[in-house]
């Protein structure tokens, strides 16, 4: 599905999983895409997936949430390299079912939907996604909308991997990032409960890399911005008080992931459980533009 408004045009699959294959500003791409579309027909991530019903990893196969146990354990999940279950049910998933597009006033917008209820995760709800396109960002409105008497929790994010334009390489893109407090982790990328504060920052990556989780504050607009202009920043609402930041090692790209709650969540009782729909929203804002009137963002404030 192509979605364009005036300079932006973004191509989201939905029988891949509802994921986002492509987003061109002013002839640049700001997606990457490692893998190809075999990796996400593989069920691994890339490009602009949801990561739901939770993100990240979980430190164990069993969680108690919303008055219920859950046991993984045999259930066929997505694992990371430690043997973790990772990411939830729904990448490459093609129960997608497209319920609307339309251009409205100069912006173009898609609606798609699929239905959860599965032994890893039995709390039925309908997740719905709204992309909105316009001419200098694209929003994206993501609800859990419970169709049982159960309250269903709160633990999905998004995955962008994003990547400038143009020739200059990655160690010279600047990473912005707004005062935080960093999840510090055990060994397996679990937060330990220990936090440390983080003033804001705008400097080059150069030979850094980073996977870690944050509690963002009253500021929630994390960016990667190059010196010839190239910039792209994910603007999260009020829905997303949680981010992961990853620059894996040699890789041309960068992920900012808005969170709607930390890593281990579904394990360690850290998150919403709602009984009513519950909506949480994100933009993507390019080259520096302010947010466009048609994608408004809620910063939280």
């Amino acid at each position: 599905m192509r979605l364009t408004a005036g300079p932006l045009t973004a191509v989201f699959t939905p029988a891949l999983g509802m994921t986002g294959v492509s987003l061109c500003y002013r002839g640049g791409e700001y997606l990457a895409l490692p893998g190809g579309l075999d990796r996400l027909r593989a069920g691994h991530s890339g490009g602009l997936p949801l990561l739901a019903p939770w993100a990240n990893r979980l430190s164990a196969w069993r969680y108690r949430a919303a008055g219920r146990t859950v046991d993984l354990a045999g259930l066929p999940l997505h694992v990371d390299d430690n043997g973790l279950p990772i990411h939830g049910l729904l990448l490459g998933r093609s129960s997608w079912s497209v319920e609307d597009v339309r251009v409205v006033r100069g912006t173009a917008r898609l609606r798609a939907s699929t239905v959860v209820d599965a032994p890893a995760f039995p709390f039925a709800h309908r997740i719905e996604v709204a992309v909105t396109a316009g001419e200098t960002a694209l929003r994206i409105d993501t609800s859990v909308v419970p169709t049982a008497r159960r309250a269903v929790p709160i633990s999905f994010g998004w995955h962008p991997y994003l990547r400038l334009p143009g020739d200059e390489p990655r160690s010279r893109w600047r990473l912005r990032l707004p005062a935080r407090r960093r999840l510090i982790t055990d060994g397996l990328g679990i937060p330990n409960g220990a936090v440390e504060r983080e003033p804001a920052e705008n400097r080059s990556i150069g030979r850094r890399t980073l996977d870690a989780g944050y509690a963002l504050s009253r500021s929630r607009r994390l960016a990667i911005e190059s010196d010839g202009g190239r910039s792209v920043e994910v603007a999260c609402g009020s829905g997303y008080s949680f981010a992961q930041v990853w620059v894996p090692p040699r890789r041309p790209f960068v992920a900012l992931e808005p969170m709607t709650a930390p890593t281990n969540a579904l394990v360690t009782g850290e998150h919403l459980s709602v009984t009513e729909p519950f909506t949480a929203s994100f933009a993507l804002v390019f080259d520096g533009s302010p947010s466009a009137p048609e994608v408004p963002v809620d910063n939280g404030d």
